[in-house]
């Protein structure tokens, strides 16, 4: 079955200190407020560079489930 373009997704709003500090408490991960402000900033930088994998063209690569050890 070949792979067909899929559109690209609306973009997320950007994180706040706020969201920043929800984000971590929900996680488990004890944050000083003074740190909200830079993994929000963190975690914007973060999905903007991987935001670029949606623009990679991968319609001519086999699911990764069609791969075997050894078969190189």
């Amino acid at each position: 079955m070949p792979l067909t373009h899929v559109p690209a997704l609306p973009a997320l709003p950007g994180h706040t200190p706020q969201s920043a500090a929800v984000a971590a408490e929900r996680a488990g991960v004890p944050l000083r407020d003074d740190r909200h402000p830079v993994v929000a900033a963190t975690a914007d930088h973060i999905l903007s560079v991987v935001s670029r994998l949606r623009e990679l063209d991968l319609a001519d690569v086999p699911p990764a489930n069609s791969y075997r050890v050894g078969e190189w």
